[in-house]
């Protein structure tokens, strides 16, 4: 395992002989402008960097009652609606990316990276009771020495993993379950530098992780030295700005559809297809009824019946400047954000 770690930082480190290029908005790629459909209450912790990452739960008997799950990294978990009124709160520490898997029969589990200790990193895990909208703690699974970032989660042979991004660019993995960990901590790979944003396409069980300076990588988990990361998207200075922070799917059918990411330095979202890693287009949430976005952290994507508001899909993304009030995070509907974009072919 550690020639696998020297490997893939040698491997890695050439990405970082360039400077990434300064944002600026006349340098970007076209893009398209969508407004929000609606908002989060504001998370608790005022007059700081609080709001951070998003995941979806879809309710497939009433989509309308769907759920989010949302971190405030400096207190606790929040519980929202649709309508964007809370629904719950769990004070857990400082925990910074959230990710969610439904594994049937009533079971949702709810993981998320906890950087309570620095030193430390973990995985907070928790039990979403849909019905009442409610979250129990679990437990923590430690992962190793280092300070939990990112964290994602990915159904891979019919099990969830947590992927969990140390802020070093290292990659810890481990199988969960409802009880906790159901294997043992093991690491893929280390990217070069400061990392955090990460997404599985249970499809196809790809990661890609986010290295916030250089670009996205696409890594097959379950295939070790054998099979190495793969440059998915540049930090290019045009289509994506550093820092590259939240990544997403947008799964559509057996294996096409769009990653997205949050191209925080110019506040922007960019799109790539699946199918081939091509360059789809991007969009900014520009000021409406419920405000624009700006340095977006963590965002997600669902596709399908949301309801009235989102009959073709949900993206939700935090918000870094929601003034006067706390930071939040703003609902999208997919169908205004394909007719604005207007991306490629699938």
């Amino acid at each position: 395992m550690r020639a696998l770690l020297l490997a893939g930082a040698v491997l890695l480190a050439g990405c970082q002989a360039q400077t990434p290029p300064a944002a600026s908005a006349s340098l970007a790629a076209p893009t398209a402008s969508v407004t929000a459909r609606g908002e989060t209450a504001p998370v608790g912790t005022g007059n700081r960097d609080a709001a951070d990452d998003p995941a979806i739960w879809r309710n497939p008997a009433n989509p309308a009652a769907s759920l989010i799950v949302a971190t405030d990294k400096q207190a606790g978990l929040y519980v929202y609606g649709l309508d964007g009124k809370r629904r719950d709160y769990v004070q857990a520490g400082r925990v910074n990316n959230v990710d969610l898997r439904d594994l049937g029969d009533g079971q949702v589990l709810v993981a998320a990276s906890d950087r309570s200790d620095k030193a430390q990193a973990a995985i907070a895990l928790f039990r979403l009771d849909t019905a009442q909208a409610r979250l129990t703690p679990i437990g923590k699974v430690p992962v190793g020495a280092g300070e939990a970032y990112g964290m994602c989660m990915g159904m891979i042979g019919g099990r969830p993993y947590g992927f969990v991004v140390l802020k070093d660019g290292a990659v810890q993995q481990v199988a969960l379950s409802m009880a906790g960990a159901a294997g043992p901590v093991t690491r893929p790979l280390k990217l070069a530098t400061q990392s955090e944003g990460c997404v599985v396409d249970d499809r196809t069980g790809q990661l890609y992780v986010a290295e916030e300076d250089v670009g996205i990588w696409r890594i097959d988990p379950m295939a070790g030295a054998a099979s190495p990361p793969v440059m998915v998207a540049k930090v290019d200075g045009r289509t994506l700005f550093a820092d590259v922070e939240g990544l997403a799917i947008a799964a559509e059918g057996k294996d096409g559809g769009y990653l997205v990411a949050s191209s925080q330095g110019d506040s922007a979202y960019t799109l790539y297809r699946l199918s081939d890693g091509a360059y789809a287009g991007r969009f900014r949430v520009v000021a409406g009824r419920y405000g624009a976005t700006s340095e977006t952290d963590g965002i997600e994507v669902a596709l399908g019946d949301f309801g009235p508001a989102f009959p073709g899909g949900l993206m939700v993304v935090q918000d870094g400047e929601n003034a006067p009030l706390a930071q939040n995070f703003k609902l999208l509907a997919w169908d205004d954000i394909v007719r604005a974009v207007k991306p490629a072919a699938r």
